[in-house]
């Protein structure tokens, strides 16, 4: 080999390789994102379901990091004051599960945070957490949501 061609592999390989780095970096930091999730608050998604006239919606996002849970809902049309909020898991839609997490959601809008565990976040990751709002009318529940991944 000449050292011509020796040079242009070496800048051939050095040309490739600052290239290539933000390409294998991207994904890894693309990795480390927030992930949203969003749930519509509904009656009939209650198990077993309710009939009032009540619905809402929950925002969450997840930050792996910090593993922080940070969330923004609203409800109204309520059979009467919310008696208490939560996430449940982990289950399916249909399925009823314990609580995961408890919430403050006296008034609409509501907003908190929350840690989550390892196997919290995986099963938020896996589409298995719901978000319910209680009442004195419906105890184990008035209106429901699954929590899914937004695009």
């Amino acid at each position: 080999m000449t050292a011509r061609t020796n040079h242009r592999r070496n800048t051939s390989l050095a040309a490739l390789l600052v290239l290539g780095v933000p390409l294998l970096a991207g994904p890894a930091i693309a990795a480390g994102n927030d992930a949203t999730y969003r749930a519509a608050l509904t009656g009939s998604s209650e198990v077993p379901a309710t009939t009032g006239a009540g619905t809402g919606e929950i925002t969450a996002t997840f930050d792996p990091a910090a593993k922080r849970l940070s969330w923004s809902g609203r409800y109204s049309g309520l059979t009467g004051p919310v008696t208490a909020a939560h996430f449940h898991g982990p289950a399916k839609a249909g399925e009823n599960a314990g609580v995961l997490v408890p919430v403050t959601a006296a008034s609409s809008p509501f907003s908190g945070e929350a840690i989550l565990d390892d196997a919290k976040a995986a099963h938020l990751a896996a589409g298995r957490i719901y978000f319910n709002l209680h009442t004195a009318a419906n105890p184990k529940g008035e209106i429901r949501g699954q929590l899914e991944r937004a695009p």
